[in-house]
């Protein structure tokens, strides 16, 4: 009965290792599209960055164009005021040339605001783009060790699924789809040391009386609660492969 339940606690250790290797393999996903969750939001932020910079960009030109109209239609008051005769048309004119400078000077102070924000959006985005390369490299470093790391892992699970079947060639069928229907049903877990007379998957205790069947070890015995299969975890034999 020994060698039966040692091949047992072999089995659901490779199957706990499989297991865990299998759920790690589930994040690998996730954590590449965490990663690029991650570059794309830098991205996004260069790319609005960079758009507000052009929005600033076709205003400064709008306003210079306004800035260049105003000095023209001022050298052209200039000219028409030498050829006025009226003190009354003079004075409209010099008005008219008053007006067309204050535009102008308005204009300018707006130009300058512009070109303030134009040369702070300039010094973000180098300092965005130079974050984005940085990180996009340090991004692609990840991911090639995470897909290394999802390649070992295919690796350590196709090893254990050849280490599962040489197990499984080794123990009885009937006992096998025991042991599977359990695993199954409890979580994967199949199999649980007693240790001072409590079911270490369950922790209820077991009856004295079954408890010293089972370190007598004569028959396979299940959890009279959860309805594993139980051995006497103190059983040194037991505690020398029991690696889960």
């Amino acid at each position: 009965m020994e060698e039966k339940i040692l091949l047992l606690i072999e089995l659901q250790d490779c199957d706990k290792k499989r297991k865990r290797v299998l759920r790690k393999k589930e994040e690998v996903p996730e954590r590449i599209k965490l990663l690029d969750d991650r570059m794309k939001e830098i991205d996004d932020k260069l790319d609005k960055e960079l758009r507000q910079l052009e929005e600033y960009r076709l205003e400064r030109r709008r306003l210079e164009r306004e800035i260049d109209d105003r000095e023209n239609k001022i050298v052209k008051s200039n000219i028409k005021l030498g050829n006025i005769k009226s003190n009354k048309e003079y004075q409209a004119a010099l008005k008219e040339i008053s007006d067309l400078k204050a535009e102008k000077a308005v204009y300018e102070d707006k130009a300058i605001e512009v070109m303030e924000h134009i040369e702070r959006l300039e010094e973000i985005s180098r300092q965005s783009k130079a974050q984005e390369t940085e990180l996009c490299e340090r991004c692609e470093s990840l991911k090639i060790v995470i897909l290394e790391e999802a390649k070992a892992m295919d690796e350590e699970i196709k090893r254990l699924e050849i280490e599962r079947e040489r197990i499984c060639l080794s123990i009885d069928a009937d006992l096998l789809k025991m042991y599977n229907f359990i695993s199954q049903h409890r979580d994967g877990l199949s199999i649980s040391p007693v240790i001072k007379g409590v079911c270490q998957a369950c922790n209820m205790g077991i009856p004295p009386q079954k408890f010293n069947e089972l370190i007598r070890g004569n028959e396979l015995m299940s959890c009279p609660h959860c309805k594993r299969i139980i051995y006497w975890g103190e059983n040194e034999r037991f505690r020398a492969v029991d690696r889960g």
